[in-house]
């Protein structure tokens, strides 16, 4: 199974909110509380981000972190890059010379094109996409089977 850790996972949702109010400053405090996570697993996150050029930190009184630059020129890419590293289904797909098998592996250039195409949807994907609110349809039949109906004790 690919998965993404539990901080990678933390610092998508982190930055998601933060997109939603670019031009706000952040104190860790707040970030925690907003995504529910401790304050030193938010300033470990922020401090990442910060290091890997995606948010400012900002000191003073007012001081706390915003986004380095718009949503919309920040993607999930290097959300995902800042917090693991490179993306890698395989270590063989990530870099050159983890695998005492790679020059006679047969599937090493397959595992290398899953994991650019992984890669391209990741690198498409933005911040400011990631904000936008996603729409369910809801199973109206579903609903209406929990309902009781009327004069019917359950």
């Amino acid at each position: 199974m690919l998965r993404l850790s539990k901080l990678t996972d933390y610092g998508t949702v982190i930055m998601t909110h933060m997109a939603r109010q670019p031009a706000h400053v952040y104190s860790a405090a707040e970030v925690a509380l907003a995504v529910s996570v401790t304050v030193p697993t938010a300033s470990k996150i922020l401090k990442t981000l910060a290091r890997a050029n995606l948010l400012q930190s900002l000191r003073g009184t007012h001081g706390g972190y915003l986004l380095s630059r718009p949503p919309d020129e920040i993607s999930i890419a290097e959300v995902v890059d800042a917090m693991e590293g490179p993306v890698g289904v395989t270590e063989c797909s990530a870099a050159v010379g983890l695998c005492a098998q790679e020059g006679s592996c047969s599937l090493r250039a397959n595992w290398q094109h899953v994991n650019q195409v992984i890669r391209n949807v990741l690198s498409d994907l933005t911040l400011a996409d990631m904000a936008q609110p996603v729409f369910r349809p809801v199973n109206v039949g579903a609903l209406r089977a929990r309902r009781p109906r009327e004069g019917v004790r359950q």
